[in-house]
């Protein structure tokens, strides 16, 4: 990638991670704490004049991320160390920028984008947990990851994921390419990771309910199939809660050079 100097007007991509429990989601709202509101209001200190930024992917009340990724155009002349310094002094405890780096200005964080990731974490143990209740889905019935899994691959591919969609979802057509869809256990820890060239709204947490019902053995294995093919909502049965959803990365062409394809969700499982 050819280097971009930075000035006056310059676009920037901002790495940041936060711990979703405490806002209302990542959308900024008049009347409640949201990560868009809090980032702006640290950027703005920084460059002294109002900054806007646009996201990769917004997400809901108490979803976490781990390399999200905002782009703005800066009015002042700052080196990326400032605006990671400068904001994370200014952020909440629960929200940190991780890297800053100056970008083409076709470079777009939402539609440069050529897939997005997500890890549902969910914690498979009789008793609940004090450190995990708001970064978990907590399980206490034994899960067969293993049908989890069978029924994960029925999912994966290009499809209407209309029965996996929110009744609110805005998107303009419910056709996705869901390329990864797979569930690993790790002791008491277990992760479904999804990968696709986009998501609809609450689209991880329905996939993420229906594997679980299979994993209880409430349903089949090949209810899942069955789901996807009805196109209907009403068939997918409960979301599963936003505390375990983490927004992984976004996925972007090799051109912008960004701190993103490295970013790993391994630890959240202890690999």
């Amino acid at each position: 990638m050819e280097s971009v100097v930075p000035m006056a007007g310059t676009r920037w991509a901002l790495g940041l991670e936060y711990d979703g429990h405490g806002f209302c989601g990542w959308q900024r709202q008049l009347d409640q704490e949201s990560v868009q509101g809090v980032l702006e209001t640290a950027l703005s200190h920084v460059a002294q004049c109002p900054v806007s930024v646009i996201v990769a992917g917004r997400t809901d009340t108490g979803v976490h991320a781990l390399c999200q990724v905002v782009h703005f155009d800066s009015p002042v002349v700052r080196p990326p160390e400032a605006w990671v310094r400068g904001a994370n002094t200014c952020l909440p405890k629960g929200v940190a920028l991780r890297w800053a780096q100056a970008v083409p200005d076709h470079f777009h964080a939402r539609f440069s984008a050529m897939a997005r990731r997500y890890r549902y974490m969910i914690l498979n143990q009789r008793e609940k947990s004090a450190l995990w209740r708001n970064h978990t889905a907590w399980i206490y019935r034994p899960l067969d990851v293993q049908a989890m899994q069978v029924a994960a691959q029925t999912l994966q591919g290009t499809h209407d994921f209309s029965a996996f969609r929110a009744s609110a979802c805005q998107a303009k057509s419910p056709i996705r390419d869901l390329c990864r869809l797979q569930v690993t256990r790790r002791g008491d820890l277990i992760a479904v990771d999804a990968e696709a060239n986009g998501f609809l709204h609450h689209m991880v947490r329905n996939l993420a309910g229906v594997l679980i019902a299979i994993g209880k053995g409430d349903r089949p294995v090949g209810w899942a199939a069955e789901v996807l093919a009805s196109c209907d909502r009403c068939q997918a049965g409960v979301t599963a809660p936003p505390g375990g959803l983490y927004f992984v990365a976004p996925r972007y062409p090799a051109e912008f050079g960004l701190p993103v394809d490295a970013v790993d969700a391994g630890f959240l499982i202890g690999d």
